[in-house]
């Protein structure tokens, strides 16, 4: 897409004047193991990355460097990478990512008690910096978007809440999203928080309009409605299922915004990687033969924390073969077979393995003569010697917990 100068300058001073709040407090329950320790947005994906990198890459690749990442449950490992990856940004020029953990500054002491709830309960440190337009981001998920443009659709249409949409299938929605219907002018006229039966688009009955999450309003708005709502014994303090219902019963102009790929010639991506299915499938999606989303596209490079690794090492010779795999740096594979399986960074695989449809979180260790194949191993596992996961569910489930697609989710207190 080729923006006019003219318009690029308009899209530029939205974008300076523009705060982006990234929630990130959530417990992350239906990741099961994988969030024992880390919140979901602190989950590592895609070989080197965490999920939060790929929402924070779009702000900075939009033009927004003005960020807010709110914390609550399991927070360590999530801060840690943001201090350590996150903390390059020119500060004497007013950009920053700013860390800012659940305050309990209410009078109750509450945790956040839902996503409208962690920004009213912001809102004293929210307000503080100054900026006019409100950027409301999940930081569990995976996709590439160009807020620009949101943020210049939201004040053209003089829209007073623009939410972000896409077109999934119907039965991928059902229970799982946020489902609204708009107008011919691209109006939401209902909008539904994960309802079973979702509505679908006029003219394709397979697929129905789905939320992502991302929300754009002016910040004196939106602090009206919030603290309205907190005011509301009866809510449950979301926006899904709270504050957009309302507004949309107000009568206020609640405007959709088609997501877009700001990759020339590439369809949308998007992933709600919230469960372990949902993200077993996203991270194999990266190695299959035309990815949906391609992470080595430097027009729209995902940013991280990089440690400095050496490069992966292929030892003794006759491997048994590496087959549509990734392998990260500092990893060690010893004469083993590697089949549809992602090695993330210092992931030692000793001698004689054979791991098929594999994730290996950072610092895995895997004892020789091995077999695992449709299984997640949680950073650091000490797999031992000869072990086999993958191959006698009766035997793999009374030791590992299974997803409903039947992957293995192995993390260190399960080895005991």
């Amino acid at each position: 897409m080729v923006i006019a100068k003219s318009a690029a300058r308009f899209i530029s001073r939205l974008t300076t004047n523009t705060l982006a709040l990234v929630l990130a407090g959530g417990r992350g329950e239906r990741l099961g193991a994988l969030t024992d320790w880390r919140t979901k947005p602190a989950v590592p994906f895609g070989g080197k990355f965490r999920i939060i990198d790929f929402t924070l890459s779009n702000c900075l690749h939009s033009g927004i460097r003005k960020v807010c990442i709110l914390t609550q449950y399991k927070s360590h490992s999530l801060i840690k990478h943001i201090m350590r990856g996150w903390q390059y940004l020119n500060t004497e020029r007013g950009d920053f990512i700013d860390i800012v953990p659940a305050q309990q500054w209410m009078e109750d002491e509450t945790w956040f008690l839902g996503t409208a709830d962690a920004v009213y309960q912001s809102l004293d440190i929210i307000q503080g910096y100054g900026t006019e337009h409100l950027l409301i981001l999940a930081g569990d998920h995976v996709y590439h978007m160009d807020y620009g443009e949101m943020l210049a659709q939201h004040v053209n249409s003089k829209a007073d809440f623009t939410v972000a949409c896409l077109a999934v299938p119907v039965v991928e929605a059902a229970g799982q999203l946020g489902i609204m219907e708009v107008n011919e002018n691209g109006r939401v006229v209902s909008f539904t928080e994960k309802p079973q039966s979702p509505a679908p688009i006029p003219g394709n009955p397979s697929h129905t309009l789905a939320s992502m999450g991302i929300y754009i309003a002016k910040l004196d708005y939106l602090k009206e409605h919030l603290r309205a709502d907190a005011e509301d014994t009866g809510s449950s303090h979301d926006f899904g299922r709270d504050i957009i219902p309302k507004i949309l019963n107000g009568g206020d102009h609640v405007e959709a915004h088609q997501f877009v790929s700001p990759l020339q010639d590439r369809e949308p991506y998007w992933r709600d990687v919230g469960t372990i299915d949902a993200y077993y499938r996203a991270n194999l999606e990266l190695i299959s033969p035309q990815p949906p989303m391609d992470i080595y596209d430097q027009t729209w490079p995902t940013l991280t924390y990089q440690p400095q690794l050496p490069p992966a090492h292929f030892v003794e010779g006759n491997n048994r073969g590496v087959s549509n795999s990734m392998v990260s740096g500092g990893c060690v594979v010893v004469d083993s077979c590697l089949e549809n399986s992602i090695l993330f960074s210092n992931v030692k695989v000793q001698k004689g393995c054979v791991l098929d449809g594999v994730l290996a979180l950072p610092g895995c260790d895997i004892g020789p003569g091995s077999r695992i194949k449709n299984a997640i191993l949680d950073n650091q596992c000490q797999i031992p010697a000869g072990t086999v996961i993958g191959e006698i569910p009766d035997l793999d489930a009374k030791q590992y917990p299974s997803s409903e697609d039947g992957v293995i989710v192995v993390n260190r207190r399960l080895l005991g």
